[in-house]
């Protein structure tokens, strides 16, 4: 049963949540930038020890294999990506090295991850650490993907900050024999242990498309709207760039279909995969659907054909013998200052 003190944690002030769906990959070598840069969407290239960045990998076709955070640790990458499809891309990753001085380390069975957000993620961390006011700023200062080693204890813990679900607050990777330790050092500093379902709410109203709900193999990164975040446009040749350029400057941008947010009349919240039609006109379908509390009612993430995207217009999501009205909405549905 979804838990309402999670969210408002989430939300209002620091929620820890287990990041064990993730995949986690260690690459090492001196070519490990070089090599990425091949082929992956954004700019691996640029980044120095402590940058990071999202990118994409995806086939010659141009659709996604997966979505990754990349951080350049200063002596190895450290990749994040969903879990379902951690394998295929170790195992692929892997193939694909020849002479260069690469290696790829599954981490699963080493490391942990954690998910700290909220307003207030900066002033617990640094507390964690016996830290003050000017360590919390210093935290509160990171952008994206900025990340350093600390200690919690006799933990050494790699901290990046993360706006992963639409809020702020940090990625913690760390050694996982040191796991419990370091939940109960920021859960005593103030941290509240939540579930996921609190977390993909605040995700679904940050507007923010996750890999295996609202991405799959059959999406173009421009279909799901994180170009800008995902796809450096100056770098050189990646795998899949002629289809992105093309769509790019040859279609304008045009793509079929477009992820947009979709508010729900009613109370009845319907389910990814959900048909949605116009009059009786099948149009796209859902991807995610959540009922907010912030805004009282249900709302959706979900495809729909590129002639339906424009705010305020009017659809229909059918779920089972029921047809519930839907309208676009503008994302975030939530600004990440509101709660």
């Amino acid at each position: 049963m979804f838990d309402i003190t999670h969210y408002h944690a989430v939300r209002r002030s620091a929620a820890l949540v287990d990041r064990s769906d993730r995949g986690r990959l260690l690459l090492t070598g001196a070519d490990r930038a070089s090599y990425l840069q091949g082929l992956l969407t954004n700019d691996i290239k640029a980044l120095g020890p402590g940058g990071g960045c999202y990118a994409a990998w995806l086939t010659p076709q141009g659709r996604m294999i997966a979505d990754l955070r990349v951080f350049e640790l200063g002596e190895a990458m450290l990749v994040v990506l969903a879990g379902h499809v951690k394998d295929a891309v170790r195992d692929r990753l892997e193939q694909l090295v020849f002479s260069e001085d690469v290696q790829v380390a599954d981490l699963a069975g080493t490391w942990a991850g954690f998910g700290l957000y909220g307003p207030t993620a900066s002033r617990v961390l640094a507390a964690a650490m016996g830290g003050g006011q000017a360590l919390a700023d210093h935290f509160a200062a990171l952008r994206p993907f900025q990340n350093e080693r600390r200690q919690i204890d006799a933990a050494w813990i790699v901290v990046a900050a993360s706006d992963e679900i639409g809020i702020g607050g940090f990625d913690l990777f760390v050694e996982r024999a040191h796991a419990d330790a370091l939940r109960a050092c920021v859960t005593v500093a103030g941290a509240i242990d939540v579930a996921p379902d609190a977390v993909n709410v605040v995700r679904v109203e940050s507007g923010v498309p996750e890999f295996g709900a609202d991405m799959d193999p059959d999406t173009i990164p421009l279909e799901a709207g994180i170009e800008d975040r995902a796809i450096s446009f100056t770098k050189g040749c990646y795998v899949g760039q002629e289809v992105i350029v093309r769509v790019r400057d040859r279609g304008q941008g045009r793509v079929v279909r477009r992820l947009v947010g979709l508010r729900i009349d009613g109370a009845e919240v319907p389910r990814g995969g959900d048909r949605i039609v116009a009059g009786e006109r099948d149009v796209g379908r859902l991807t995610s659907a959540v009922l907010s509390p912030a805004l009282g009612r249900p709302i959706a993430l979900g495809y729909v054909h590129r002639d339906f995207v424009e705010e305020d217009t009017e659809l229909g999501v059918l779920r089972g013998d029921s047809r519930l009205r839907a309208v676009v909405a503008t994302l975030p549905f939530v600004p990440s200052a509101e709660s």
